[in-house]
């Protein structure tokens, strides 16, 4: 029997390509990598003696990929001020359980657009601590009044004191030259994508959303340097119109939220081949009066409300939608494929379009379109078997209960009732 190799047999896979359903598949699964995949029927004849699961007409999805993640964030069971209270090896500790407990809900690639340093990607990968693929943009560029600019009245900078890890580039930039080191500061620190914000939030103390929140100029000069390192991503917070025409114009890889679109800009933005990551999970639950600096609330309800009813006209201009869903803001690590349903119900795409939204469309904004996304030959083997139909009941993948398995880069991050019996190593020892 070859080493390293199992058969996933008799499994209804949907690969995230957006095809129909394979109803019954089979997939080779050879070391980190999936090297097979088609009708169970089809498995090649120099396949026979490789060890085979029966899968017993589950659902074999691939991994998720979550493009919008804050991981330094504590969701709506605590507050980011609590990081000014704790050292930051505390922290990471609190990282590190929203890492596993986001990867065993079925999410197998992320990306944290604030707080994450390179060193906990590097240690993901090497598979020192139990966690999601991830990408991590360090921070959210912004100018000092804007939405990154979280400084207390006592003079205490928030983001960096409570949310950032040491040594990681400021946050705040007030100048085109400024913005061009400090993408370049980002890039030496290992940054995977550029994150900017410009428009005002909901949750920052100083703006509005309606406001602008990063001059055109800034912008540019950031999307001009990530293209010359490598054709970095850039993902732009970008809630109200002047924002987000600034972003669109400047020619940004994604929207992030993109609440006040309107039919002229989402033309754009499918002329451009620029995602839309809306986000919706965040809009479902208001921040706590009582816990919130003034105003914050307000602006919830008042945002929310737009999102809901932009969404539906995005999907129906084309844009391209991902998921993405704040996690850490309000909504809770582990909660993230709640998007999906979100996305269906508010959104209008069908589920088998969520579905690719959360994996081959993800996969191509990150730039891991090579590596992950799609259940086809030659890339990883990142794998989410359920043992519910998504394409009819698309919000059960929400509770982890129907998550009964998670493999990522070929190894059982957690198998839940023992679909895989121990045929696959473990993630981590």
């Amino acid at each position: 029997m070859p080493e390293g190799q199992v058969v996933l047999d008799h499994a209804r896979l949907i690969d995230g390509r957006g095809g129909d359903p394979v109803e019954d598949a089979a997939l080779l699964v050879d070391g980190t990598r999936v090297s097979w995949v088609g009708p169970a029927t089809e498995l090649p004849a120099d396949h026979e003696g490789v060890r085979r699961l029966d899968l017993a007409g589950r659902t074999v999805c691939p991994g998720f990929i979550d493009a919008h993640v804050h991981f330094a964030l504590p969701g709506r069971h605590g507050s980011p001020l609590e990081g000014l209270q704790e050292p930051p090896s505390y922290r990471v500790l609190k990282v590190l359980e929203r890492l596993r407990t986001t990867l065993e809900n079925g999410v197998t690639t992320a990306r944290d657009l604030l707080g994450l340093d390179a060193g906990f990607r590097r240690a993901v990968a090497e598979r020192r601590i139990p966690g999601p693929r991830l990408l991590v943009s360090i921070a959210m560029l912004s100018q000092r009044g804007g939405h990154g600019d979280f400084t207390t009245p006592s003079g205490i900078d928030g983001l960096a004191a409570a949310v950032a890890f040491p040594g990681s580039p400021s946050n705040l930039v007030d100048s085109v030259d400024a913005m061009r080191l400090r993408v370049r500061e980002l890039v030496a620190s290992g940054a995977d994508c550029i994150k900017l914000a410009s428009s005002g939030g909901v949750t920052s103390p100083h703006d509005q959303p309606e406001w602008l929140g990063l001059r055109p100029e800034m912008i540019r000069a950031a999307v001009e340097e990530a293209q010359a390192y490598g054709g970095l991503p850039v993902a732009v917070h970008a809630m109200g119109r002047p924002g987000i025409e600034a972003a669109v114009r400047a020619g940004v890889s994604s929207i992030e939220h993109g609440y006040a679109l309107d039919d002229e800009l989402r033309a754009e933005m499918v002329e451009r081949g620029q995602f839309l990551a809306p986000t919706l999970l965040e809009t479902m639950t208001e921040p706590d009066p009582a816990r919130s600096a003034p105003g914050t609330y307000e602006k919830a309800v008042r945002w929310h409300r737009v999102a809901h009813e932009s969404a539906a006209r995005s999907v129906e201009a084309g844009v391209r939608i991902v998921l993405g869903t704040d996690a850490g803001i309000t909504p809770d690590h582990g909660t993230n494929l709640g998007e999906l349903d979100l996305l269906v119900r508010l959104g209008g795409l069908t589920p088998l379009q969520a579905i690719s939204a959360g994996t081959r469309n993800a996969a191509e904004l990150c730039g891991v379109g090579d590596v992950t996304g799609t259940l086809e030959a030659g890339k990883a083997a990142d794998l989410v078997v359920t043992d519910v139909d998504p394409l009819t009941d698309i919000a059960a993948l929400a509770d982890p209960a129907h998550v009964l398995t998670v493999v990522r880069d070929g190894r059982v991050a957690i198998d839940r009732g023992g679909v895989l019996g121990g045929a696959l190593p473990p993630l981590c020892p």
